[in-house]
């Protein structure tokens, strides 16, 4: 059997193979080209720019504070006869971060296209092509989307409403916040390309790239297609958008609360119950068979100390927390049900804040039940936990999670073809 890349977080992180990709296609150009016309459609969009007739001459002047936010300085304000253009600190780095990275995104999406629709004597047949974008998960379909669609203002303001609802405060203080527009751009984009990054490893035959993980695409095409295929595939699309929701509620709460000042409560809250239970559920959207192996081993020696946090973090979401918890900053699922239903504090009912109705059900439903309860499952089981992505598990000894199985999620190593070389090894895609 071939061997196969190792899995390597640091590739990953600094997207090498999207980086590859470009360079090995001359098309440097296209990221320069995008990129640009992001960061001037942003200028217009955002206000930055101001065109009109202003009598004087040029004028260029550095501005070290002022009565906006603190992000917002040193900024730049050039006058001219033609406009004004002013470029505060924050905004001016989030801008261009995002630009490059929708550059990157939107060039290797345009070559990629290309590369698919023009026909090839040195590609796979039809019937295996085919077969190959069957493999294409729905999470790494709607992540590319995603990372398109929320490079843009409107969309990234829409997806701080889903934040404001997350954490329980109001999309205006977020937006009167404009920090946080950024972070939340900066975060998607980043989250896209990464789906891109793995699209590229594992797919690398069919889109023409030269990497060692090009072996890979005979056993992503022999794939079953099946209902359990789909809605594990369903799964991580709700757990990865969830837990990065759910993650950004932090930097929305220290909106409101200073985080300097805050109690152990609330420290409890934003990092064992948002950031832990958040980064399980992104880590299990993005790479389940690391993420269920490292969840094997913490079932050993001082290991289960982080099977415990994982356990208080999704329980405390979902059970009732007694008084004075709550008051602390401690959140929990039963106690906000408690609060809408006008329960007193003595019980200790919280009040669901700002949102309210369909929105408000839709929080308790992904951010509560959801992410609580996967977290509790995947402490406690989590050979059953992460057999939900759509493959039979393995045993819940560690030494016999064999090589051969799958990123999916735990597989019999019996249902891999004889000669298809497993994926696993890569960055946890399918």
């Amino acid at each position: 059997m071939a061997a196969v890349p190792r899995f390597d977080p640091v590739g990953l992180l600094t997207l090498r193979e999207i980086r590859a990709f470009v360079r090995q296609s001359s098309a440097r150009g296209g990221v320069v080209f995008f990129g640009l016309l992001y960061v001037l459609g942003s200028l217009f969009l955002g206000g930055m720019v101001a065109l009109g007739d202003i009598p004087g001459g040029y004028t260029f002047s550095v501005v070290w504070g002022g009565t906006a936010g603190a992000w917002n300085y040193p900024g730049l304000l050039i006058v001219a006869s033609w406009g004004v253009v002013s470029l505060p600190f924050f905004a001016t780095l989030a801008m261009v971060v995002v630009g490059v990275g929708v550059g990157y995104g939107m060039t290797v999406a345009f070559l990629l296209a290309i590369r698919l629709l023009r026909p090839s004597a040195g590609r796979a047949t039809s019937s295996s092509a085919v077969g190959t974008l069957a493999g294409l998960t729905p999470a790494m379909l709607s992540l590319v989307t995603l990372g398109a669609c929320c490079s843009t203002t409107a969309a990234a303001t829409a997806g701080v409403g889903l934040v404001a609802q997350a954490s329980g405060t109001s999309a205006a203080n977020l937006l009167v916040n404009n920090w946080y527009l950024g972070v939340f751009q900066i975060v998607m984009v980043w989250v896209a390309l990464l789906a891109q990054e793995m699209l590229l490893v594992v797919y690398a035959g069919l889109f023409g790239a030269s990497t060692e993980s090009s072996r890979s695409t005979d056993g992503a095409s022999s794939r079953t297609i099946d209902t359990r295929f789909l809605v594990g595939g369903a799964l991580r699309i709700a757990l990865l958008g969830a837990g990065v929701v759910w993650a950004l509620t932090v930097a929305a709460e220290w909106t409101t609360i200073n985080p300097s000042t805050a109690g152990a409560g609330y420290w409890f809250q934003w990092v064992v119950q948002h950031e832990v239970v958040a980064g399980l559920a992104i880590g299990a959207a993005l790479f389940p068979t690391g993420v269920y192996r490292l969840l094997l081993r913490a079932r050993h020696g001082l290991g289960w100390v982080a099977s415990a946090v994982l356990l208080v973090g999704g329980l405390s979401l979902l059970v009732w927390v007694p008084p004075p918890l709550p008051a602390a900053g401690v959140d929990s699922l039963f106690n906000e049900v408690l609060g809408l239903a006008g329960a007193p504090s003595s019980w200790g009912a919280i009040a669901p804040g700002p949102v309210g109705g369909f929105a408000l059900y839709l929080r308790w439903a992904f951010e509560y039940l959801l992410l609580g309860g996967f977290s509790t499952a995947a402490a406690i089981a989590p050979n059953r936990a992460f057999s939900l992505f759509g493959r039979a598990p393995l045993s819940s000894d560690p030494a016999v999670i064999n090589e051969s199985s799958t990123a999916l999620g735990p597989r019999a190593v019996e249902s891999l073809a004889p000669n298809a070389p497993s994926t696993e090894n890569l960055y946890g895609a399918p």
